[in-house]
């Protein structure tokens, strides 16, 4: 292709803005480190450990007093509700358990803040007698406060 002689300040100059375009659009958030990760992944653990065997004390003092959980079929739910809900189901013999579904999790840094959790978790139980299992995407916000990870946002969907 043949440029007029004419044409090569402008070139240069689409290239430029072409490169500067590239430039801007790199991410510009901290990656997630491998601390990150891992701490977050086994408070995962902890939290769901606590879930799994119904430990309400140990499972309600993982959230924060502000908790906003959003469910796609539920709603806006506020700490109380939330709470109250779990207090009746580890109450149920129905034997509700969750387990992270391998390869799923994500983790991103919330700068001065905390960390974002993806993942999807399988939720098994016994419904009439027969075990049933039900796989959800979720998303969860932790805040790090003196040290301590807390859940103060929940995002359950895909139900």
């Amino acid at each position: 292709m043949k440029f007029p002689k004419n044409s090569v300040p402008f070139i240069l100059v689409l290239l430029v803005m072409f490169a500067y375009s590239v430039d801007a659009q790199e991410k510009k958030v901290a990656p997630t480190t491998v601390k990150l990760y891992s701490e977050i992944e086994q408070m995962d653990q902890v939290v769901f450990e606590d879930f799994n065997t119904k430990d309400f004390k140990k499972f309600k003092a993982l959230f924060t007093e502000d908790l906003e959980w959003y469910q796609d079929n539920g709603g806006l739910l506020s700490y109380e509700t939330v709470f109250k809900n779990f207090e009746t189901m580890f109450g149920n013999v129905n034997k509700l358990t969750r387990k992270l579904v391998k390869g799923t999790l994500e983790v991103h840094p919330i700068k001065d803040f905390g960390a974002i959790e993806i993942g999807i978790h399988e939720f098994r139980h016994i419904e009439n007698g027969k075990e049933e299992l039900g796989t959800f995407k979720f998303l969860m916000i932790w805040k790090k406060v003196n040290n301590q990870w807390k859940i103060s946002r929940v995002i359950s969907y895909d139900h």
